[in-house]
C-alpha cells in the first residue's frame, strides 16, 4: 500500500526566494488565486512573465457587445458546393476583432501586503512552501526587522480567498493589507489598473463583522464579501482600493468573491453563496479534510523504489500535474490552456484541447470531475446543432475556440479544425467504463449520436471510398486548408467515433446506423510513403520539407492516443523514428510529448515511452511549481494541456490499455519499479 501523505508531500514546492517564472497557487478547481513569495500578491511588477491573478470560471467580462450574425463569412468550395467560414477579417477588422477579444476572462482583484520596503528588502529569512497535502501556501519573511509569516488557502467549495497573517508590524501600522480592483482585459494579466473611470466599486454594507462591495464592469457586476477578524478594520484609500488594518499581531481575512450577472454565463451555472464567508479557521479545517480525502480516492503512482535516474523528476512531473489539474481544471466548462492563472486566447478554451485537459481524470479514479466539464456539450447541443444547420451539415458540430457562451470564435484557423468533433464521445466512453450506469448512456445519448452524425455528414463519398477535407485544417496547423485530404489522424479519429457511436446506440438497444457503419468500414486507410506514415494524402514532403516537419506530428496519435485499427505497427514505429530524426523539436507543444509516449507504449517501446516523456525541448519544460512552460512564447508561462497530457500518458503507461496483452506497467522499462494502486480502468 502505497503511502501517500509521503508521496505527494516529498514534492512540495520550497522556495527560499523569488522564483520569478514559476509563483505558487492555491484554488478549489473553479477559482485560483496565484501569489509571490510573500504568500500575496505584493509584487505584480515583478511577475510580468507570470502574472499573479485571482480568477474564477464565471469570471468574464466584455467590453462591448458584437453581433455575430453581421459577420462576413468567407466561401470554401466544399466537394462542389460553397460552404461559408468566418476566417477573413478583411474589411470587418473590427467585428472581427471585438468577437475574438469578448468576452474574455478577467482578474477579479489583487491582493497584497502594503509594506516599508522593497522586494528586494524581505529577502532575508525568506521561506515559502506549498503543503499539497493540505492544499495551503506557507510564507515567511523578515521585513523592517521583524518576521512576518502568512498562510493563504482557498476554501474547497466556495469562490472564498482566507488569509492568516501573523506579525508584530501590524499592531504598529506599519504593515497592511491592501484589495485592489481593477478593469477587465482581454490580455495576459486579465487587468488594467489604468482606466479607473470605466468600472465602479461600491460599498453596499459595512459592519463590525464585514463589508459587502459590489463591482461593475460595463454589463458584469459582482459582489465582494469580506469577513474581517478581530481587531482588522477596513477603509477605502482610493475608489477601487481597500486597505486593512490590524490592533493586534494576527490578521485574519476571507474574502469571497460571488457573481450577480454575468451575461456570458448561463445564470443557472453561476455559483450562490449567501451569509458572512468562514473564517480562518473555519476554512482552513475545510480546506486540509477536503485535500486529504482528494489524495486518498484516486489513483495514486509511486516510482521512488525505482533505480532508474529518471523515475524522481517524472513522479514530481505526475503529483504536481495533479495538484495542477485539481485547482484548475475541475470546472462545469472546459478550461483555458492557462486555466483560471492567467489568460491565454483571451481566456477563452479550445475544445480541440479539452481531452488532454480533462481525460486523464477518469483514469486516476475521478471521473466525476471529468463529467463536470462533459455536460458542457450538452448545454450547447442546441448551438451545435445550428452551427452543423448553416453549413448544410447534420448533427452537431461543435466550435473550437469560445467561451460559455458555446459561441465559436472567428479565426483564420480555429473555425477550420475538425479534432475536436469526436472528442465528447471519447470522453463520454471514459466516464461510462469508469461507471458503467445505463442512465448515462441514455443522458449522453444526443451528444454521441449527433456527434458521429456529424462526421458521417462531413465525410465525402468520392466513388468507392469515403474521404475527409477540404476544407479544413488538421490538428497539425501547418496546412493549406483547400487541398489537405484525408489527414491521418482525423480520419482514424473519425473512424472510431462512427464505430463507438454504434457500440453507445447498441448497448441502448438502438438499432446499428448503417450509414455509420458504412462510412466507418470505407474510410481512406493513412497515406504512406517511404515506409511512413504521413501528415495526409497530398502532403508527401512531411518529413522533408518546412514547415511540414514543424508543429504536432499528430499521425503518430493514431497509434497511441487512439488503439489503432488496421494500423500497421512496422510502419508506425518507423513514423516515429522518422518524427525522433528530423522534426523540429523546438516547435512541438507541451501535450506532443506524452502523445508521442503513448505511441511508443502501444509499440512496446518502454524505454521511449519514458525518454519522450522527458525529452528535453523549450516547450517540456517544468518550472518548480509543475508547470509546463512553452519557453520561447511569452503568452505561455504555463500549459495545463502538457500537465493533463502527462497524466494520460502515464495511467496508461502504469494501468495498461485495451489490447495490452495483461502486460504489468506496459509502459515503464525494467529500471522503473512502478507501484500504482486506484486505477479503476484500462485505456481504450
Amino acid at each position: 500500500m502505497i503511502d501517500r501523505k509521503r508521496l505527494i508531500s516529498r514534492h512540495n514546492p520550497r522556495y527560499t526566494k523569488a522564483e520569478k517564472d514559476a509563483p505558487l497557487s492555491v484554488g478549489n478547481g473553479t477559482f485560483c488565486f496565484t501569489a509571490d513569495v510573500t504568500g500575496l500578491q505584493t509584487f505584480p511588477e515583478h511577475y510580468a512573465d507570470f502574472p499573479l491573478c485571482t480568477m474564477a470560471n464565471w469570471g468574464w467580462h466584455s467590453y462591448c457587445t458584437a453581433d455575430l450574425s453581421a459577420l462576413r463569412l468567407t466561401p470554401y468550395d466544399t466537394f462542389g458546393r460553397q460552404v461559408g467560414y468566418a476566417t477573413d477579417e478583411t474589411g470587418q477588422e473590427e467585428l472581427f476583432k471585438a468577437l475574438r477579444q469578448n468576452a474574455h476572462k478577467f482578474h477579479l482583484g489583487s491582493i497584497g501586503f502594503e509594506l516599508p520596503v522593497t522586494a528586494s528588502g524581505i529577502m532575508a529569512g525568506t521561506l515559502e512552501e506549498l503543503s499539497l497535502w493540505e492544499g495551503i501556501l506557507s510564507s515567511a519573511f523578515v521585513c523592517a526587522g521583524a518576521g512576518v509569516s502568512v498562510e493563504t488557502l482557498v476554501h474547497p467549495t466556495e469562490d472564498t480567498l482566507c488569509i492568516r497573517i501573523v506579525s508584530l508590524l501590524l499592531k504598529t501600522g506599519t504593515l497592511g493589507v491592501r484589495l485592489s480592483f481593477p478593469y477587465g482585459s482581454h490580455k495576459k494579466t486579465g487587468a488594467d489598473f489604468s482606466v479607473p473611470a470605466l468600472h465602479t466599486t461600491a460599498l453596499i454594507e459595512k459592519s463590525a463583522a464585514g463589508i459587502v462591495l459590489r463591482r461593475t464592469l460595463d454589463t458584469t457586476v459582482y459582489q465582494v464579501h469580506i469577513a474581517l477578524g478581530k481587531g482588522v478594520s477596513a477603509a477605502f484609500d482610493e475608489p477601487h482600493t481597500l486597505r486593512f488594518t490590524g490592533a493586534s499581531d494576527v490578521m485574519e481575512l476571507s474574502i469571497r468573491f460571488v457573481p450577480v450577472s454575468i451575461p456570458t454565463v448561463p445564470a443557472e451555472t453561476l455559483p450562490a453563496h449567501s451569509g458572512v464567508p468562514p473564517m480562518f479557521a473555519e476554512a482552513r479545517a475545510a480546506c486540509v479534510s477536503f485535500w486529504e480525502r482528494y489524495w486518498n480516492e484516486g489513483a495514486a503512482l509511486d516510482l521512488s523504489a525505482s533505480r532508474d535516474g529518471r523515475a524522481l523528476e517524472l513522479e514530481r512531473r505526475i503529483v504536481l500535474s495533479q495538484y495542477l489539474t485539481a485547482i484548475q481544471s475541475r470546472g462545469t466548462i472546459p478550461p483555458a490552456e492557462t486555466g483560471l492563472t492567467c489568460n491565454s486566447w483571451y481566456g477563452k478554451f479550445h475544445l480541440e484541447m479539452h481531452y488532454w485537459h480533462a481525460a486523464h481524470f477518469a483514469l486516476w479514479g475521478r471521473a466525476q470531475e471529468l463529467r463536470k466539464s462533459l455536460e458542457y456539450y450538452r448545454r450547447i447541443l442546441p448551438l451545435a446543432r445550428e452551427l452543423a444547420a448553416s453549413q448544410g451539415y447534420c448533427g452537431a458540430r461543435w466550435p473550437k475556440m469560445c467561451d460559455p457562451s458555446g459561441y465559436n470564435s472567428p479565426s483564420s484557423i480555429a473555425v477550420l479544425l475538425v479534432w475536436q468533433q469526436p472528442h465528447p464521445i471519447f470522453l463520454a466512453e471514459l466516464c461510462y467504463r469508469a461507471n458503467p450506469d445505463p442512465a448515462f448512456l441514455q443522458e449522453y445519448r444526443d451528444v454521441v449520436v449527433e456527434s458521429a452524425e456529424f462526421i458521417q455528414s462531413f465525410v465525402y463519398q468520392d466513388g468507392n471510398r469515403f474521404v475527409l477535407g477540404p476544407p479544413l485544417i488538421p490538428a497539425q496547423e501547418r496546412h493549406d486548408p483547400r487541398i489537405v485530404l484525408n489527414p491521418a489522424y482525423e480520419v482514424a479519429y473519425f473512424r472510431w467515433a462512427l464505430v463507438q457511436a454504434t457500440i453507445w446506440l447498441k448497448r441502448l438497444g438502438e438499432a446499428p446506423r448503417r450509414d455509420f457503419a458504412e462510412a466507418a468500414e470505407r474510410l481512406a486507410p493513412p497515406a504512406v510513403k517511404d515506409g511512413c506514415y504521413l501528415a495526409h494524402e497530398n502532403c508527401p514532403d512531411t518529413f522533408t520539407r518546412l514547415p511540414f516537419y514543424t508543429d504536432h506530428p499528430s499521425m503518430l496519435a493514431i497509434l497511441g492516443m487512439l488503439p489503432g485499427a488496421g494500423v500497421n505497427p512496422a510502419v508506425m514505429s518507423a513514423t516515429l523514428d522518422q518524427v525522433l530524426q528530423c522534426w523540429d523539436r523546438e516547435s512541438l507543444w507541451g501535450w506532443d510529448f506524452p502523445m508521442m509516449a503513448m505511441t511508443a507504449c502501444r509499440l512496446g517501446r518502454r524505454d521511449d515511452a519514458v525518454r519522450l516523456l522527458l525529452l528535453e525541448s523549450p516547450k517540456n519544460t517544468y518550472r518548480a511549481n509543475g508547470h509546463n512552460a512553452q519557453v520561447g512564447s511569452a503568452d505561455l508561462p504555463l500549459y495545463l494541456p502538457g500537465n493533463g497530457g502527462i497524466l494520460l500518458a502515464t495511467a496508461m503507461m502504469a494501468a495498461g490499455f485495451d489490447g495490452d496483452g495483461g502486460s504489468v506497467a506496459p509502459g515503464f522499462p525494467g529500471s522503473f519499479t512502478v507501484q500504482g494502486e486506484g486505477f479503476v480502468q484500462k485505456y481504450i
